[in-house]
């Protein structure tokens, strides 16, 4: 009886090698061409992450008067939500404490420029009566919403 060797891929393989190719080149496609634009939505999850940050920070400091540490206090311009150390910070893309990206702009109703908070995690001053944070980038508006208790959420006030 006679061996035979059997040389090559079979016709089933083959197929299902072309198909994994093509779903990945489709996956990592999408990806490559979604990256180009920064979503509104991806700014908002990050201002909201960003702002219980500094709310948190601010939680557990002893500090009398929050606004003698500028890593308590949240700044909104148009072109940057964080701390106030963060968005006056020079183009250091390491920092976690703000959200900065070109494109995207932030406006605050009522309009203020710094909203501080207190131990509990309450905004003080005009922001006592909440805050609504509007993001818009490419077309897209979104916003976050800073209450008067304090509690950071997606959608206006």
């Amino acid at each position: 009886m006679i061996k035979r060797a059997f040389l090559g891929f079979t016709l089933v393989e083959l197929i299902v090698v072309m198909l994994l190719v093509s779903i990945i080149s489709v996956v990592a496609y999408s990806r490559l061409i979604g990256s180009s634009s920064f979503s509104a939505y991806t700014a908002q999850e990050q201002a909201i992450s960003v702002i219980r940050q500094v709310q948190i920070s601010r939680m557990q400091s002893n500090l009398v008067n929050p606004v003698s540490n500028s890593h308590y206090v949240l700044t909104i311009t148009s072109d940057c939500v964080g701390s106030v150390t963060g968005c006056s910070a020079s183009n250091d893309e390491l920092r976690s404490d703000r959200v900065q990206e070109s494109g995207v702009n932030f406006y605050s109703s009522p309009a203020m420029n710094t909203i501080a908070f207190d131990l509990l995690g309450n905004p003080l001053g005009s922001a006592s009566s909440g805050v609504t944070i509007t993001i818009q980038s490419n077309g897209n508006t979104t916003q976050v919403c800073i209450n008067e208790q304090g509690y950071v959420h997606q959608g206006g006030c």
